[in-house]
C-alpha cells in the first residue's frame, strides 16, 4: 500500500525535494530518499510504508522510556520499517534497514484494542523511526485524538519544523534520542547531525511532555564533556526533563564490549548536578 506523501516539492527535471527531514533529499525519478520509503514515481512522491506495520505490542509505558508520563500504564507500541539514520549500532536494525513488515493495520481497530484494554492509554509510534512513516502516524494521531486517547512518540528528532509543527499538536508525549552533542558522532556513527535534534527538542517542550534518551557507548560518546554539555543544555530549557541513560550492547556493525554499568553512574552523577531526574536503563537493580 503506497500514499502520495506531504512535504515535497516537484523540480524542473522531473526529480523531487523531499521536504519532511533534514536531509533534504533531491530524489530522481524512480529512486528512494535515504530513508528508502519515500520514493519517486513519474514526479509523484510516494510514502512506501503507509499504514504497514512491522511490529505490534501492548507495552508499559515505562519502556519507551517514559517515567513521568502515566506511569504504571500500558501502551499500545507500534512501529514501520526504514530510517533517516543509518546508525551503527542500532539495535533494531532489522527493521530499520528493510522493508519488512508483517500486516497492514486498520486504525479503527487499534482504536478498539486500545479501549478494550481499561489500563491502556493510547499509542506509541516506536521501533523504528516513526517521522519517516508521517502521513500514517498524521492520521493516526488525529483519529486517537478525537476518541479520547494518547499518542506518543518516540524518535530521533531528524525532523524539519514545519512538518513538525503540523504533527505536534496530536503529540501528548516523545521520548527524543539525544546521541550526542558531538558533530562528528553524528555524522560519522549515525549520518546526520545533532543541530536538528536539538532544535525538534527545543520545539516539543513547547506542546507536549518530553523525555530524552542517551544511549552510552564506550569510546564514543562516553566523555564526562559530552554528559556535562548535553545535561546542561538540557537545564537551560528545563531542569525537570527526564534523562535516560542507556546501556549500549554489540549490534549491527558496532562490536565494542558493553559499556560498564559504573561508568553510567559515573556519568549518571554527572548529569544529576544539572537535571532533577535522571536514571540508568538496560541495567537490572540500577535506575
Amino acid at each position: 500500500m503506497k500514499k502520495e506523501a506531504l512535504w515535497y516539492k516537484k523540480l524542473d527535471d522531473n526529480s523531487i525535494h523531499c521536504l519532511l527531514c533534514p536531509h533534504n533529499c533531491k530524489i530522481p525519478e524512480g529512486k528512494s530518499g535515504i530513508c528508502k520509503v519515500r520514493k519517486n514515481e513519474k514526479g509523484v512522491l510516494y510514502t512506501l510504508n503507509y499504514k504497514k506495520a512491522s511490529s505490534i505490542a501492548m507495552d508499559p509505558i515505562e519502556k519507551k522510556p517514559l517515567y513521568h508520563f502515566h506511569r504504571g500504564k500500558k501502551i499500545l507500541s507500534i512501529g514501520t520499517f526504514g530510517c533517516n539514520f543509518r546508525c551503527d549500532f542500532c539495535q533494531n536494525y532489522e527493521i530499520s534497514q528493510s522493508d519488512y513488515y508483517s500486516s497492514v493495520v486498520d486504525i479503527d481497530k487499534l482504536i478498539n484494542t486500545c479501549k478494550k484494554n481499561p489500563n491502556c492509554i493510547g499509542i506509541a509510534y516506536t521501533y523504528n523511526e516513526p517521522t519517516i512513516w508521517y502521513e500514517f502516524v498524521l492520521e493516526c494521531s488525529k483519529k486517537f485524538k478525537e476518541a479520547g486517547l494518547k499518542n506518543v512518540l518516540v524518535t530521533n528528532g531528524y525532523i524539519n519544523i514545519p512538518p513538525l509543527k503540523e504533527l505536534l499538536p496530536f503529540i501528548d508525549a516523545m521520548n527524543i534520542d539525544v546521541k550526542s552533542m558531538d558533530e562528528d558522532f553524528y555524522k560519522i556513527i549515525c549520518g546526520g547531525r545533532p543541530k536538528p535534534v536539538m532544535a525538534t527538542l527545543e520545539e516539543a517542550v513547547k506542546f507536549c511532555h518530553v523525555e530524552i534518551t542517551s544511549l552510552i557507548i564506550p569510546t564514543q560518546n562516553d566523555s564526562e564533556e559530552d554528559m556535562t554539555k548535553l545535561s546542561k543544555w538540557l537545564a537551560s530549557l528545563n531542569p525537570d526533563i527526564p534523562l535516560h541513560l542507556s546501556r549500549y550492547y554489540p549490534r549491527y556493525h558496532m562490536d565494542l564490549p558493553p559499556t560498564d554499568p559504573a561508568l553510567l553512574m559515573k556519568l549518571k552523577n554527572i548529569a544529576s548536578k544539572y537535571l532533577n531526574h535522571v536514571y540508568i536503563g538496560n541495567v537490572p537493580g540500577l535506575i
